[in-house]
């Protein structure tokens, strides 16, 4: 097998050399259009001649993933697509979307973040936030945990998202700049422009005003999203690729979408998307990697086809016929993670997806008790002022970015989303594989579920899965 190989290529240099290889072999010249990125999925390994193939019919390769028969080209040719899908060497390909991160916006309704605690003193070892923690106090039995274990240096755990803030005081120590990558075309390094990955990573392995679930692990990053764009497939699945051949132990990606998976998903099946994802999923989980990934934010049922066809239909406009699915949350091989919320243990966070796919639940925040009772009563009310955000969750932000809309807090934020409830079970997961080193991703994840907190009906059950993940209950199990 080769090495993973990223091709960059100027727009101006590609049509250079792309116009001059036609002319030697005297190729058909192609229609103009839009310059578009497909995603193309190989039988089985990739072809020696797959480069010069693609720029025959009129595109050019953009990033390839060879261990997994990956590849994705651009073309201005509107034609491209039906000549690569006749590849008698292609399984599948498709125009290649974008991945958007669900941000929320400050609005008028609101006007009520946070003012009242005290603003970070970084020269007072004494100030912190760990009161304020009720997510990770829960989940490590009241920081009881970290008496036993906080994990340590050699466990890694890989933050597929917008990057880090490696200067932060809680993460500075733990976070491995010199390992980390961007997949963003464009940039030259992992620093987190947008603030996403730096709460996620202090979830992880945060150790100073705010504590992770282990505050001695490693993380490291593995940037796909620009400080307001989206991640394309592609990036995502060489930089998957590339924790696994890096030897991360647990990967943790809180990414994923319904409007995305709707949009790529094929015709028969065979959705060029959905194959890079199995594909790099498997490739990482035989290389050791637990790989821990979130339910998504849609308050729908991901075992539902109704459900789906139905939310796809009413907000995108969108009739998909056939089997679909939901990326990461139902490819099999990770542990998909549900989100709850500090005043219920029966009550699954409102905007938390749901259904069969679910494997553990953690805490992910949400707006309090009167919102969830609101929204229930009427999704689509206008309610946006009864939002607490004191029931989100506390976690690191970057310390060069404005304050997040929810607080006026420096260098820390409060958010809530299956986004911060991943985090927590990546680092349940590495901080047993810490202890276990031996321990294999599948005895890893049948451990936190044994260990978790029955939440819900008793037993299994389709909002938490098999209950809220906790990292004392599998030290001491």
């Amino acid at each position: 097998m080769k090495k993973t190989v990223k091709v960059l290529l100027s727009s101006t240099l590609v049509l250079g050399l792309a116009a001059s290889a036609l002319s030697v072999v005297q190729s058909p010249v192609y229609g103009k259009g839009k310059e578009t990125s497909y995603l193309i999925a190989y039988k089985n390994e990739l072809p020696r001649d797959f480069e010069e193939r693609i720029e025959e019919l009129g595109g050019t390769v953009e990033t390839v993933v060879d261990e997994v028969g990956i590849v994705s080209a651009s073309s201005n040719d509107p034609d491209f697509l039906d000549r690569i899908k006749e590849e008698r060497n292609v399984l599948a390909a498709e125009e290649e979307l974008e991945i958007f991160l669900d941000h929320e916006k400050p609005d008028a309704a609101d006007g009520q973040p946070i003012t009242d605690i005290p603003q970070p003193d970084w020269d007072d070892p004494d100030q912190n936030y760990h009161d304020l923690q009720w997510d990770i106090k829960r989940i490590t039995n009241d920081f009881r945990s970290h008496e036993i274990s906080k994990g340590n240096a050699r466990t890694v755990v890989g933050v597929i998202d917008t990057g880090l803030d490696f200067d932060h005081p809680d993460l500075r120590d733990n976070a491995d700049e010199a390992g980390s990558r961007t997949f963003v075309p464009g940039t030259r390094d992992a620093w987190d422009e947008n603030g996403h990955g730096t709460h996620v990573a202090g979830s992880i392995a945060a150790n100073g005003k705010v504590l992770g679930v282990g505050p001695n692990l490693t993380v490291r990053a593995y940037r796909v999203f620009g400080a307001t764009g989206g991640a394309q497939q592609s990036w995502i699945t060489n930089a998957l690729v590339a924790a696994a051949n890096d030897g991360v132990d647990v990967v943790n990606m809180s990414l994923g979408g319904w409007r995305w998976m709707a949009h790529n998903y094929g015709e028969k099946g065979d959705s060029a998307s959905m194959v890079a994802y199995h594909r790099a999923v498997q490739y990482a989980v035989q290389k050791g990697v637990t790989v821990v990934v979130a339910a998504g934010n849609d308050s729908r049922n991901l075992g539902s086809l109704h459900d789906m066809q139905e939310y796809w239909k009413e907000t995108y406009g969108l009739d998909i016929k056939g089997p679909s699915r939901v990326v990461p949350a139902q490819i099999p091989g990770v542990i998909t993670v549900s989100s709850s919320n500090e005043w219920s243990e029966d009550v699954l966070a409102f905007y938390s997806n749901y259904g069969n796919p679910i494997d553990v639940a953690a805490p992910g925040g949400d707006n309090g008790p009167e919102y969830d009772r609101l929204y229930r009563e009427d999704p689509k009310g206008d309610y946006l002022h009864k939002r607490d955000f004191r029931y989100r969750t506390l976690s690191t932000y970057p310390t060069y970015l404005p304050p997040y809309f929810t607080s006026n807090l420096e260098g820390y934020a409060f958010m809530h989303g299956t986004s911060m409830a991943a985090p927590k079970v990546a680092g349940i997961a590495a901080v047993i594989k810490s202890e276990n080193p031996r321990m294999k991703p599948s005895q890893i994840a049948n451990l936190i579920s044994k260990t978790a907190e029955d939440f819900g009906k008793r037993g299994d059950d389709k909002y938490f899965g098999a209950g809220e993940a906790n990292i004392y209950n599998a030290l001491t199990d």
